[in-house]
């Protein structure tokens, strides 16, 4: 079952109770490694990690109103789902991600562009995530954004 909530607090609460532990890390390591300006919201139904347009007054290209995205937790039906633009649109950080992750953990990836998918629990390399957050700053995610994405 996908998580819906409107609030960080009503989205938590209603994550099923066998993926509740994880997912209180995974966001935890996070927090504790979101680089400074970063803040944390709802964001596409699930907790976004976005630079605020306090910070970024462009916003995103595709809804200049909406802060630019970062990264993404999500409880989806059959997954936990963590999602990094920084892995999306730095070759280097994604070669990065992929070796580290293939020390760290005895399954396969199983990825999209910027969607790394935990369908078992026991196997989330959770420091590697806290690990990934601390590889670019916001200013250089401004940067590579303006350079790479945006449009």
């Amino acid at each position: 079952m996908q998580v819906s909530g409107s609030t960080i607090d009503e989205y938590i609460s209603n994550i099923p109770e066998e993926r509740r532990a994880i997912f209180a890390q995974l966001r935890s390591a996070i927090l504790t490694h979101l680089p400074k300006g970063m803040v944390e919201q709802m964001s596409y139904g699930m907790l976004g990690y976005v630079v605020p347009k306090t910070v970024y007054s462009a916003g995103y290209h595709c809804n200049t109103d909406l802060p630019l995205p970062f990264a993404n937790l999500a409880s989806q039906k059959n997954n936990i789902s963590f999602y990094h633009m920084g892995i999306y649109a730095d070759e280097e950080l994604l070669a990065w991600f992929k070796k580290e992750y293939s020390k760290r953990c005895k399954y396969t990836l199983d990825m999209g562009k910027s969607c790394v998918r935990f369908k078992r629990i026991e196997d989330i390399p959770v420091g590697l995530i806290g690990e990934l957050m601390t590889k670019m700053s916001t200013q250089d995610w401004i940067h590579l954004y303006e350079e790479k994405l945006k449009k």
